[in-house]
């Protein structure tokens, strides 16, 4: 979960305002989430005058607030929870978690994923938990070995630096400020930054990062009812960072689509600097394990100049994308083919491109083709051997294709004639490209959606 803003307000009774504003962050980004969440209950970050204002008065930290004021002083609204709501900008900003320590106010504004009419339970407002952990961390960077205000100022000049790193974006990725402290290394002001000997330079120009992802469906499929058919996902995550500096520090987060099943097996590029345990113990070997992390999965990492893979992963599906029946029977020079395929309900019917590549290998240039298709176009490339079925970029509303012929093939003429070592006989494969890939070993059929 995110926050929408933090503040750091030293308390000095006294002065006109009883206190100021030492540090706030506000993350444009989570608030326009928290816009959309929270519908017509959504409350807008005020300014930090009116906030500090509506803070103390909450806190009954104000000089001349002598007054008995029933919506915050009444017995029915004894509050034990450092959660409150600020009368702001004609609303009510809620939930503000804040606490008064050493004459310093914490505070800060958790991401709310639903609507606030009526007021969700606080158990059920993961950010609240988490705004806990960010301030106390905050609580003990700034009085960890302070001795005098001097020490103080210097750490709260640090404090922009440090959420830029241990909370991007208003996520929190470490409360312990004091790692981000050794990581940045504030000294290299004065000792600049080496450069490491695995990169070869530096890159200048407008910074961007491109992230592909690319994922294999890998599916056994039997055609037998005693037998059950098997599937499992296997996908990476391939990123190209064109950053200026010599270390740039990078988070990338990957979230779970809804209903989307755990990522497992993770295997991270060693560029990767931190990586939650969860993420690490998370296996598909043993069948029993519950220990699989849904997520957001985060990778902080220093990217080397060239094009990498960040992580692989293996993923549960619940089912293949697409049933496939091939089957071939060879009469001396001639094979006939027949070939089924069915798109599943659940997969989207939209693709780039699809189409099936049915390669003959250990035979001679094909001489003739008679063939039937019940959908799309047929390409013969005779001296490859090979067949392309091209579908297109939707199935048919059946959902349901199929493809009959007799091919025949002449004499073996040259060494170029593709050749396999496995597909021999009665072994051959097709493969789809673009979505997935059929093979067929001995009546076993092996699904790839690429």
């Amino acid at each position: 979960m995110a926050q929408r803003a933090v503040w750091l307000i030293s308390h000095e009774p006294g002065t006109p305002l009883c206190g100021t504003v030492r540090f706030s962050r506000r993350y444009p980004t989570v608030e326009k989430r928290a816009r959309v969440f929270n519908g017509t209950s959504y409350v807008p970050i005020p300014e930090d005058g009116p906030f500090l204002k509506a803070l103390l008065f909450e806190l009954r930290l104000l000089d001349d607030d002598k007054d008995f004021v029933e919506s915050r002083d009444s017995c029915s609204h004894i509050n034990k929870t450092s959660v409150y709501g600020l009368l702001v900008g004609g609303g009510e900003l809620w939930p503000v978690v804040a606490f008064l320590k050493n004459n310093m106010i914490y505070a800060c504004v958790p991401l709310v994923e639903q609507t606030l009419s009526p007021r969700p339970p606080l158990i059920s407002i993961s950010g609240i938990s988490q705004s806990f952990e960010l301030l106390f961390g905050i609580q003990d960077f700034l009085h960890l070995g302070q001795k005098n205000d001097t020490e103080l100022n210097t750490k709260l000049n640090q404090l922009p630096d440090l959420l830029l790193q241990a909370c991007p974006f208003g996520t929190l990725l470490d409360a312990n400020l004091q790692n981000s402290l050794d990581s940045i290394n504030f000294a290299s002001v004065t000792h600049p930054q080496k450069q490491p000997a695995w990169k070869v330079g530096t890159y200048k120009g407008k910074p961007q990062v491109s992230i592909s992802i690319t994922e294999k469906v890998k599916s056994m499929q039997y055609d037998k009812q005693d037998i059950a058919d098997t599937w499992q996902v296997v996908g990476a995550v391939t990123c190209k960072c064109d950053l200026e500096g010599i270390m740039p520090n990078v988070t990338i987060s990957l979230s779970l689509p809804t209903n989307g099943s755990p990522l497992q097996d993770i295997l991270v590029h060693p560029c990767v600097t931190s990586l939650d345990s969860a993420i690490l113990t998370s296996s598909s070997i043993d069948a029993m394990d519950d220990s699989a992390f849904s997520g957001p999965y985060k990778f902080p990492f220093t990217p080397p100049l060239e094009s990498f893979n960040l992580c692989y992963y293996t993923s549960q599906v619940p089912v293949p994308p697409i049933l496939g029946f091939y089957q071939m029977k060879e009469e001396e020079i001639q094979v006939k083919i027949t070939v089924n395929l069915k798109l599943h309900e659940s997969v989207k019917n939209n693709f780039e491109f699809c189409e099936a590549r049915i390669p003959f290998y250990n035979r001679g240039p094909i001489t003739h083709v008679e063939y039937k298709v019940s959908f799309g176009q047929l390409e013969v490339f005779r001296e490859k051997s090979l067949l392309i079925w091209i579908i297109g970029q939707k199935f048919p509303k059946s959902m349901e294709i199929s493809l009959s012929g007799t091919v025949t093939f002449g004499a073996k003429s040259h060494e170029k004639q593709p050749f396999d070592e496995i597909c021999i006989g009665g072994t051959a494969y097709l493969k789809t490209g673009n979505s997935f890939l059929l093979t067929i070993t001995s009546g076993i059929l092996k699904l790839l959606r690429q």
